[in-house]
């Protein structure tokens, strides 16, 4: 029953709140189609917010579940897929918030289709199969391109009539597979098994037009993707559109976003290359122009130098300061010479003025034992002992006759 009320009988908002959550609770639980457009994990939190719209009419929904039921569904869930859910309405009287929780969710049709890519990629990323060091560079002139593509294909008229383009002796090793249906993946195997053993094929361009996700499924199959991977001959991935990315793409060694562009990467363009050719020759002209220049301006200005214009000027030059020099030197050694004469002639001087024959012109002597041993203490003589007698001019021989000592003090 409807809740009457008035301006002059309003209801309280808690009996209108209420009413409202008791109307949703018996909506119970109800199957919908929805296409997921954003998966919220929150760390540390038990509960997934999930937001749901209506593939044809701009309604969104905010649901709430448990990673108990995530984990539970056929396949894992992914932003974009359209699933089947089971709803329960519930309306949260303190906030007046109106959501879903669900406890049974299924991708279906393009979103399983998704969703099971989705795992692939997941196992093959774990296995490093698309780690970038495993990506081998591509030659820059390969001997021969392989191709594989649908036969009569505009993907293989893209790559051939553009690579020829861009390098007309290009030779494009052809092998026809199917590229879509459930036997494709196999023919696409055995195409790039013979190619990869072919000893003259440098690089693998595998190529397709644009299409739906189903047609584009063979060349996410786990098998081509393995198989791309093993490859010793770099892999090219040209499929669909820019926006298609099947795994292939992220295993290949280069992907590119159409045929066209596979084909402007695996060739030059000869345009190009005799462009750079001709501008690696004018740089190397002009620097080998500028160096013959500098060269010869360095060799005019050595020229140029007094030494080179008169050579017997520097001789003439270096002979004068020889002469300076040796004059100085002349001139340095002789006041040295004069310097030590004069003073020998004063060490010569003192040494004379100490010399005991200096004493002796004087009129001493100098007396000695028959020893040699000079008698400088009158009580050492006695009388009668032979003495010699040593004057400035010759030597005496005397008896002594008679010894007087003087006492200290007494005058001589």
């Amino acid at each position: 029953m409807p809740l009457e009320s008035s301006p002059d009988h309003p209801q309280p908002l808690r009996v209108v709140t209420s009413a409202v959550r008791g109307w949703i609770d018996r909506l119970g639980a109800v199957w919908v189609e929805a296409q997921v457009i954003e998966i919220n994990r929150r760390a540390g939190s038990r509960t997934i917010f999930v937001t749901m719209r209506d593939k044809l009419a701009n309604v969104s929904a905010s649901v709430t579940l448990s990673p108990a039921t995530l984990d539970a569904a056929s396949a894992p869930l992914t932003e974009g897929a359209t699933v089947v859910a089971r709803l329960k309405p519930s309306y949260y009287e303190q906030n007046g918030r109106f959501s879903f929780y669900c406890d049974s969710i299924t991708p279906i049709g393009e979103g399983q289709l998704l969703a099971r890519l989705e795992q692939t990629k997941r196992l093959l990323q774990a296995e490093g199969l698309f780690e970038r060091h495993h990506k081998k560079a591509l030659p820059f002139l390969p001997r021969a391109v392989g191709l594989i593509t649908g036969e009569g294909s505009a993907a293989e008229r893209d790559v051939v009539e553009n690579a020829r383009r861009r390098w007309p002796a290009v030779r494009i090793v052809t092998r026809y597979a199917l590229t879509q249906g459930r036997d494709a993946a196999e023919q696409l195997m055995l195409a790039l098994a013979a190619l990869d053993r072919d000893p003259e094929v440098d690089v693998i361009v595998v190529a397709r037009g644009g299409g739906s996700l189903e047609d584009l499924l063979p060349f996410s199959d786990e098998g081509l993707v393995r198989a791309a991977f093993a490859c010793r001959t770099p892999v090219v991935s040209a499929i669909g559109h820019e926006s298609d990315l099947p795994i292939l793409d992220l295993v290949a060694d280069l992907r590119a976003s159409t045929p066209t562009d596979a084909a402007k990467r695996v060739v030059p363009d000869v345009a190009e290359e005799q462009e750079r050719v001709q501008q690696a020759r004018d740089r190397l002209r002009r620097g080998v122009e500028t160096l013959v220049r500098r060269e010869r301006d360095w060799l005019g200005h050595l020229r140029a130098r007094p030494v080179l214009a008169d050579p017997g000027a520097t001789f003439t030059l270096r002979a004068t300061e020889v002469t300076e020099l040796r004059g100085r030197a002349e001139r340095a050694v002789r006041a040295r010479l004069r310097q030590e004469a004069t003073g020998v002639e004063h060490a010569l001087a003192r040494v004379r003025a100490m010399s005991p024959k200096a004493t002796l012109e004087r009129g001493y002597a100098i007396v000695v034992d028959e020893d040699g041993h000079a008698v400088d203490s009158a009580g050492e003589v006695e009388v009668g002992q032979p003495l010699l007698a040593y004057l400035h001019d010759g030597q005496l021989r005397v008896d002594v006759r008679e010894v007087v000592v003087r006492e200290e003090g007494a005058p001589l």
